[in-house]
């Protein structure tokens, strides 16, 4: 019986697990069987949930998987028996499991929704395609008075959601939007750094965008929300964008997870402490250059899936791993029609702004984090070799 690389996810992490996996399996000529286990059949691009258009932003795993040769499973994953290195998970309500002899863990990260009353029954989120397509199917539908939109979370996730909510307003009807982003930080974007703020500020405020700091939400309900000192915003949606977690199923591995709830890794994303276990992306934390921890984005997601495949097959083969090191980061933050910001280092230092920034973010999103359009054998198993691209080009 061929032993079998067993990869949980298809997100960015997973599904560059399971190439470089491939790629692997290849390079060392092997009789291995990889296995990718996803709850849908599509490999989703995440990072553009908060746009108007979502028809481009979903990959068939099978398009891409196929060529390679890694089998892909359907279904949803509900315990791991790291002892017996066996996974259980569920098709339809029907409960069955799977071997591996090498584990890459890459479930990703979810929306932390705090047990605020109503958030569950009336909040909508692009934190995933679904719940992306409810929202923009929900404002499509809006009538001219539902005018208000109300945008939790002034993080990147929730500037992005907002800076693009008046043009979908003005699409779906709506004459005079109002969209208000709120986070209990004072400012709006303050975890861009002192350079990024003003920008963020004159993009939203030119984009029609009421900016709330220091405020907290305590319910929500169908016709808006109230806040911590008996302040109510009327609003006919409201879009919750404050904070991410780690997949829950990382209370499966006996290990000490970060206040993200994330695994803890060492630099060939092995996980400490165990013996046959990998984990990659969103669920997983250690110091990406040394100094500063990795973040939960496709910038690092991508090429911690690429080693952690790749290494799980050395690791099963006796071949030497490798460490995988970034030694450079950048944040480039879309804010809609009015174009985007590019910032460099852990200060995060300001590059460009505008339409000039705008193309380097454009390029990300259709290009850079896409597997090879082809679909072609060879240019799978190329672009998934353990390497680590170079940052993203700046536009003069």
């Amino acid at each position: 019986m061929k032993e079998r690389i067993l990869v949980l996810g298809g997100g960015f992490a997973g599904l560059w697990s399971a190439l470089a996996a491939a790629r692997a399996r290849e390079v060392f000529d092997a009789d291995l069987e990889i296995v990718l286990l996803n709850d849908t059949p599509w490999h989703s691009i995440r990072v553009r949930n908060y746009e108007v258009d979502l028809s481009d932003t979903r990959v068939a795993l099978d398009d891409v998987l196929g060529p390679v040769d890694v089998h892909r499973l359907q279904g949803t994953v509900t315990a791991i028996d790291v002892r017996n290195r066996r996974v259980d998970y569920a098709v339809d309500g029907v409960a069955r499991s799977i071997g591996y002899d090498r584990l890459v863990f890459a479930l990703g990260s979810r929306l932390a929704r705090p047990p605020i009353p109503g958030l569950a029954e009336h909040g909508f989120d692009v934190d995933t395609y679904d719940g992306a397509m409810r929202l923009n199917s929900h404002i499509a539908d809006l009538n001219a008075a539902a005018s208000t939109v109300l945008v939790v979370g002034g993080g990147l996730t929730g500037i992005e959601a907002a800076a693009e909510m008046p043009g979908k307003l003005r699409a779906a009807g709506v004459t005079k939007p109002r969209v208000i982003l709120a986070d209990h930080a004072p400012r709006i974007g303050s975890d861009m750094g002192a350079e990024a703020m003003p920008v963020i500020e004159e993009a939203l405020r030119s984009l029609g965008v009421e900016m709330r700091g220091g405020v907290s939400v305590t319910a929500v309900d169908a016709g808006g929300a109230m806040l911590e000192g008996g302040e109510r915003i009327e609003a006919a949606t409201v879009v919750w964008c404050a904070g991410m977690r780690a997949h829950p199923l990382t209370s499966a591995f006996a290990v000490e997870r970060d206040r993200l709830g994330r695994l803890p890794v060492d630099p060939t994303l092995k996980i400490r402490g165990l013996q046959a276990e990998f984990a990659a992306g969103d669920v997983a934390s250690f110091l990406i250059d040394g100094t500063h921890g990795c973040v939960m984005s496709c910038q690092h997601g991508r090429p911690m899936g690429r080693f952690a495949g790749h290494n799980a097959v050395c690791d099963l083969l006796g071949q030497p791993k490798l460490p995988l090191a970034i030694g450079w980061y950048t944040t480039i933050l879309d804010l809609g029609p009015w174009g985007a910001l590019y910032t460099e280092g852990w200060d995060r230092k300001l590059v460009s702004s505008g339409a000039t920034a705008k193309r380097t973010k454009e390029l990300i999103n259709r290009e850079r984090i896409y597997p090879p359009r082809s679909g072609g054998r060879q240019a799978l198993l190329d672009a998934a070799a353990p390497t680590v691209q170079t940052p993203p080009v700046k536009f003069g």
